[in-house]
């Protein structure tokens, strides 16, 4: 059965906006997950425009709601060096009762990169510390001390206690569509991998098709890694239709459909979705 979840971009918004969604997405059981986005600048203009942090987000809203499933997509590595995250991922799945999905990226947003003085490198510097960084955030949440050597990471006997109240880790997810290194990571250590606004089944498909040779490569059944998709939610749109089109992913392949909400964020528009799609 096809898995459907919300998103709520913390941009151009309040947090009472954000909180209201969140919660009226707890109490409606067709919603599994819901997630925000890692990012300091707004993607969508004005550039200027607020925009809620989201690790500090994510713990309010885990206090928030009781039952669906809580994380962002996805995290940019270069943000933050992987012990911090590993850290906050298993605090964060202590504060949730296990209802964290570590989303983890690459990075790529040069704005607020260039703004804040963070390093974001060339895209092959960027795949290098990427993958580097999963292997030791991987680690550090399923080992007891982790011994580590990168050329952009070094840790010698680090722990991370507590563990994750999941088990051997929280779910990682990671999102991206590029075809040669972020799927070759994602075949290695990702439990679900997610693609941003597909503009077809069949886009979608051709790089399924390239994460499902990837794994092969190294001798892992793709069937152990979910998939979703992410589909635009204008609040103007007609629930059927995003319905219809959520249904054209599930029956490519897709488990999980989630849908972005654009702005402005408004409560009232949570259940007519979630009756769109039970009576699709």
């Amino acid at each position: 059965m096809p898995s459907y979840a919300v998103k709520t971009p913390p941009q151009h918004g309040t947090w009472q906006e954000f909180l209201e969604v969140w919660r009226a997405v707890d109490q409606i059981e067709l919603f599994e997950s819901a997630w925000t986005m890692d990012h300091f600048y707004p993607l969508t203009p004005p550039a200027e425009g607020p925009q809620l942090e989201s690790w500090t987000m994510l713990a309010a809203l885990a206090q928030a709601t009781t039952r669906v499933r809580l994380g962002a997509t996805v995290n940019g590595m270069h943000f933050r060096h992987p012990a911090v995250t590993a850290n906050m991922a298993a605090t964060l799945d202590h504060i949730s009762g296990g209802r964290l999905e570590l989303g983890l990226g690459a990075g790529w947003f040069f704005l607020e990169a260039d703004a804040y003085g963070i390093p974001l490198g060339s895209p092959g510097e960027r795949s290098d510390r990427f993958e580097e960084g999963v292997e030791v955030v991987h680690r550090l949440l399923t080992q007891e001390t982790t011994t580590f050597s990168g050329r952009y990471y070094q840790l010698t006997d680090a722990r991370c206690e507590p563990k994750p109240v999941q088990r051997p880790r929280p779910p990682i997810v990671i999102g991206g569509k590029g075809p040669t290194r972020t799927l070759r990571t994602a075949a290695r250590f990702a439990d679900h991998w997610d693609m941003t606004f597909p503009e077809s089944p069949g886009e979608w498909k051709a790089l399924d098709e390239v994460l499902v040779g990837h794994c092969a490569s190294i001798g892992r059944d793709p069937a152990s890694i979910r998939r979703s998709v992410h589909l635009s939610w204008p609040a103007d749109a007609d629930p059927s239709e995003l319905a219809d089109s959520a249904h054209s992913f599930t029956a490519a392949g897709v488990d999980l459909v989630i849908f972005s909400m654009r702005g402005p964020y408004r409560v009232e528009l949570v259940e007519p979705l979630a009756r769109a799609l039970a009576d699709r």
